[in-house]
C-alpha cells in the first residue's frame, strides 16, 4: 500500500508530488524547534494500566528530553526516506508516514508530559469517546457523498440530534427514546437537504451551509425560550453510563479502552461494520455507488436515482443524528447552544481524509478525537504546553492531514452534480 501524493495531468496520467516529504519535514522542524525552545528536564512516565485491571502492567518511564530528541532523529530518517523515494520517482509506502506519526506522537508526549505521569489508557479511551460523534458524522458523510450528494449539513445533523435527544429523552425519561429522537431529527435534516438538492437542483454546498446556520439559530432560539426556562422537565435527559463487557473489559490495555465504554460506543462498532458491509457487499450498496459514480448509467439499467438518493440521505442523516446524541446522553446531561463546536466540519474532513471509505473515515475521525482529548489530558497533568496551542490542535491536525496525507483521492464522479432525468 502506498500513500505518495499524486496529481492528475491533462493527459490523464498522474505525477508524483512532494506533499508528503514536505509535510514530514515541516512537522519535524516544528517539533525540533519546540523542544529546543522549551527544554524540559525530568522523566515522563507512561501508565498503561488502571487500578481496576486484574493484571497490572508496569509503568514505562523514559527521560523526557532525550526521548524527544531521539524521536526527532527518527522523524528525520523517515523524512529522508520519503524524500529519497520522491526523487527516485517512486511512491512512498504507507509504513513511512504511519511510523513517522507514531514516533512523532511518542516524542511529543514525552516532551509535553515531562516530570508527570501520562495515563495512556485514559488518553486513548477518552479519545475513542470523543470520536463518537465524529465517526457517526463521517459515516453519514460517506453515505451521502457515495450516492452523489455533498453533505455539508453534517454539523446541523449532529446539533439537531443533540437537541432532539435532550428534549425527547427528558420528556420520555429514557435515554433510548432520546437516541431514537436524535436519529429522527438527523433524518429530517437529511430529508430537507434532499428536497432542495435532489428535487429542486439547488447547489448542494449552499444548501448544506444554510441548513447548518438555520439549525444553529433554531436550536439556540428553542434553548433560550423553551429548554432553559423548563430545564428540569425538558433539558435533563438520563445518560448512557459506561458499561463494561465481561471478560473483554478485563483484557490488559485493550479492555479498558475498547470495552468499558457507553452503549453508544458499542453501537458505533456495529454501525461501522454494517455500513461497510452494506456499501460493498449488498445490492443496495452497489446501487448507491452506481448512482454516485454515473447516475445516467444507473438509470438506464432501471435504478431509480431520485429514490436511491433520498433513501440514502435519510439513512445518512439518521446516522449523523445518532452521533449528536452523544453530546446530551453521554458527554453532559443537557443541551447547550452550539455544543457541537463545528464537529460536523471535522467529520467532513475525515470523509475526505478517509477517501470516502467507511473504515478509513473512521480511522481519520479517531485521529481527530485523539487530538481533541490530548488537550484535556495534558492540561490535567499540568503540561507547560500553552493551552491556546492545545485548543487549536484538533484543527491543526485536520489541516495537516487533509492537506498533506490524503494523497491521490478521487471523490465519487457524480458528487455535487444534480441529476436531471432525460
Amino acid at each position: 500500500m502506498s500513500t505518495q501524493a499524486t496529481e492528475p495531468t491533462t493527459t490523464g496520467r498522474t505525477v508524483l508530488t512532494p506533499k508528503i516529504p514536505i509535510l514530514l519535514g515541516v512537522v519535524t522542524l516544528l517539533l525540533g524547534a519546540a523542544i529546543a525552545i522549551g527544554s524540559q528536564s525530568g522523566d515522563t512516565t507512561f501508565r498503561i494500566s488502571t487500578r481496576r485491571d486484574v493484571l497490572q502492567l508496569p509503568d514505562i518511564t523514559v527521560p523526557a528530553e532525550a526521548t524527544a530528541w531521539l524521536s526527532v532523529v527518527l522523524m528525520l530518517l523517515c523524512t529522508a526516506e520519503a524524500t529519497r523515494r520522491y526523487l527516485a520517482r517512486r511512491k512512498t509506502p504507507a509504513w513511512v508516514p504511519v511510523s513517522f506519526s507514531i514516533i512523532a506522537m511518542i516524542g511529543f508526549l514525552a516532551w509535553a508530559a515531562a516530570g508527570a505521569t501520562l495515563p495512556v489508557v485514559g488518553l486513548l479511551a477518552g479519545a475513542l469517546a470523543l470520536a463518537v460523534p465524529l465517526v457517526f458524522g463521517a459515516l453519514g458523510g460517506v453515505l451521502g457523498e457515495r450516492v452523489g450528494v455533498v453533505n455539508i449539513a453534517i454539523d446541523g445533523q449532529l446539533l439537531a440530534g443533540a437537541f432532539a435527544a435532550a428534549l425527547v429523552g427528558s420528556v420520555v425519561g429514557s435515554a433510548w427514546a432520546g437516541l431514537l429522537g436524535a436519529m429522527v431529527a438527523g433524518a429530517l435534516v437529511g430529508l430537507v437537504l434532499g428536497v432542495f438538492a435532489i428535487s429542486y437542483f439547488v447547489d448542494q454546498v449552499i444548501v448544506g451551509v444554510v441548513l447548518n446556520v438555520l439549525i444553529i439559530g433554531l436550536t439556540s432560539f428553542m434553548f433560550s425560550q423553551v429548554l432553559a426556562p423548563n430545564a428540569a422537565s425538558l433539558n435533563s435527559p438520563p445518560r448512557f453510563r459506561p458499561l463494561s463487557i465481561p471478560v473483554l473489559g478485563e483484557i490488559p490495555l485493550v479492555g479498558p479502552i475498547l470495552f468499558r465504554q457507553s452503549i453508544l460506543v458499542y453501537l458505533l462498532y456495529i454501525a461501522v461494520a454494517v455500513v461497510t458491509f452494506m456499501l460493498y457487499r449488498t445490492r443496495w450498496g452497489l446501487r448507491v455507488r452506481a448512482v454516485g459514480e454515473h447516475p445516467q448509467a444507473a438509470d438506464t439499467v432501471g435504478i431509480n436515482v431520485t429514490r436511491t438518493r433520498y433513501r440514502t440521505l435519510i439513512i445518512a442523516g439518521a446516522t449523523a443524528g445518532a452521533g449528536g446524541a452523544f453530546y446530551t446522553l453521554v458527554s453532559v446531561s443537557q443541551f447547550n447552544r452550539e455544543m457541537t463546536g463545528g464537529a460536523g466540519y471535522i467529520a467532513l474532513a475525515a470523509v475526505i481524509f478517509g477517501k470516502w471509505d467507511p473504515i478509513r473515515a473512521t480511522l481519520a475521525a479517531l485521529l481527530f478525537g485523539f487530538a481533541s482529548n490530548l488537550q484535556g489530558v495534558l492540561s490535567v497533568i499540568g503540561s507547560p504546553v500553552p493551552s491556546e496551542f492545545m485548543l487549536m490542535m484538533p484543527y491543526v491536525v485536520t489541516v495537516f492531514a487533509v492537506a498533506g496525507l490524503v494523497g491521490r483521492s478521487r471523490a465519487p464522479a457524480a458528487v455535487g452534480v444534480p441529476y436531471r432525468k432525460g
